[in-house]
């Protein structure tokens, strides 16, 4: 057992978890028995209230809006109230609160209300990651983050409730009863995560820092984190990655349930079970391909992300029916797809945290937040509009921001070999 623990790195990182990295990590999979139970019908939930497609991204935009308030405030409030306790505080405004109001939501301001809410999950994405990393050994990021993914992935073995549940209650009954689950279990993690965790190194520091400081002298504190953000070409990459594959990742999550269940004519009780599909292909290649990679060598895993998800779009606009030759064509969709975005969060993930200065994280992922949420605010309705036009638009739009995506890596990485090259021949000179 120890040998095959010493061959495989990402279980032994598992293993030898402790402190905060540890309870964060052994947490997460009750994400996957609360949130990801309702997720594959969310936007389908929304149309059965009459919502349209423009409807759904403005809901989309609004929440995306609201993401971009509380990230640019998210730094302040976490240095002054800690890691810990706004993980706590947020998790239940942002998750517990929302999933009452979707339960007994009955149009589309019920919507909006929780949509608003809901904003308040990138106070605690970056509470929650300061908890997660800030402790932890940094030659073992990559690795964690791989778990905080797997461990979500880990919904799929229970998607089948889903379906079951839709089948014999119909959508909007079945998915009601998902979101009361959704809020008890929610509820129940972040109480666990509390009693477990403790504050940060990095927290204590800053908490103790920022007590006698008024917010708004917190918040002009933003401009040096800004300029360190400014003079770091890794942050201004990994940043323009994070753009680039929230935005993607969003139009997917809202957009696949319409085009499957709109266009492909995918019936309402299988949707989970592509989802379910998909988790777990994310499982396996998390412990086939994505262990794999090095820490030290992103380029080409980004390469084949970007490249993996654009196969996954082009396969799945080409799709008319529910035909036969349409599930196999969406099979394969989905395994594209899942080894993309797979690779891609969790790359996007690793160079945040990476490249990010350890004094200022807090600050700095408040800024990256805040800038990412800037950018894709306007994409929810811009798809919503797309959509409306024809189910495919959304996705030509996904390829395009992927395609992006290849040539900043590009960029970026051609000038890192080039200033590598200048200071080899630097000190040839000296």
């Amino acid at each position: 057992m120890k040998k095959f623990l010493r061959k495989h790195q990402l279980l032994r990182t598992l293993v030898e978890l402790r402190g905060n990295p540890r309870a964060c990590v052994y947490t997460e999979p009750m994400w996957g028995l609360s949130m990801n139970l309702c997720l594959p019908y969310a936007t389908v939930y929304m149309l059965t209230f009459g919502l349209s497609d423009v409807q759904v991204g403005i809901v989309t935009s609004i929440y995306m809006f609201s993401q971009m308030i509380f990230a640019f405030l998210s730094g302040a409030i976490i240095d002054k109230m800690g890691r810990r306790k706004s993980t706590a505080i947020f998790d239940f405004l942002a998750w517990s609160l929302p999933c009452l109001i979707w339960a007994f939501s009955q149009g589309f301001w019920f919507f909006v209300v929780a949509a608003l809410f809901n904003g308040m999950m990138k106070i605690t994405a970056v509470s929650w990651d300061c908890l997660l990393v800030e402790d932890a050994p940094k030659d073992k990021i990559t690795h964690i983050y791989s778990w905080v993914i797997i461990s979500g992935n880990l919904s799929a073995l229970f998607a089948p409730i889903s379906s079951i549940l839709v089948a014999k209650l119909t959508l909007a009954p079945a998915i009601r009863i998902l979101y009361i689950n959704a809020f008890i279990i929610m509820t129940a993690k972040l109480l666990i995560l509390y009693k477990f965790s403790t504050e940060t190194a990095v927290g204590k520091i800053r908490r103790e820092a920022t007590r006698n400081m008024s917010w708004v002298e917190m918040l002009s504190g933003y401009k040096n984190a800004l300029r360190k953000i400014q003079n770091s070409r890794g942050m201004v990459f990994a940043i323009i990655i994070s753009i680039l594959v929230e935005i993607a990742a969003m139009i997917g999550m809202t957009f696949w349930q319409i085009i499957a269940s709109r266009r492909i004519g995918i019936p309402d009780t299988l949707l989970p079970i592509f989802p379910m599909a998909r988790s777990i292909l994310s499982i396996f290649l998390f412990f086939t391909v994505i262990s794999r990679i090095r820490q030290s060598k992103l380029k080409w895993p980004l390469y084949g992300g970007f490249l993996s998800s654009i196969i996954g779009c082009i396969l799945l606009i080409s799709i008319t029916n529910a035909g036969v030759w349409g599930y196999v064509i969406l099979s394969i969709s989905l395994i594209f797809e899942a080894l993309g975005m797979a690779v891609l969060n969790t790359l996007r993930e690793s160079l945040v945290a990476i490249h990010a200065d350890r004094t200022e994280r807090s600050v700095i992922m408040a800024l990256l937040q805040t800038t990412v949420m800037l950018v894709s605010v306007p994409f929810g309705y811009i798809g919503g509009l797309l959509s409306d036009i024809s189910r495919v638009l959304p996705f030509v739009l996904s390829i395009a921001l992927l395609m992006a995506g290849m040539l900043a890596t590009a960029v970026f990485y051609r000038k890192s070999q080039v200033n590598r090259e200048s200071e080899g021949d630097v000190l040839l000179d000296l």
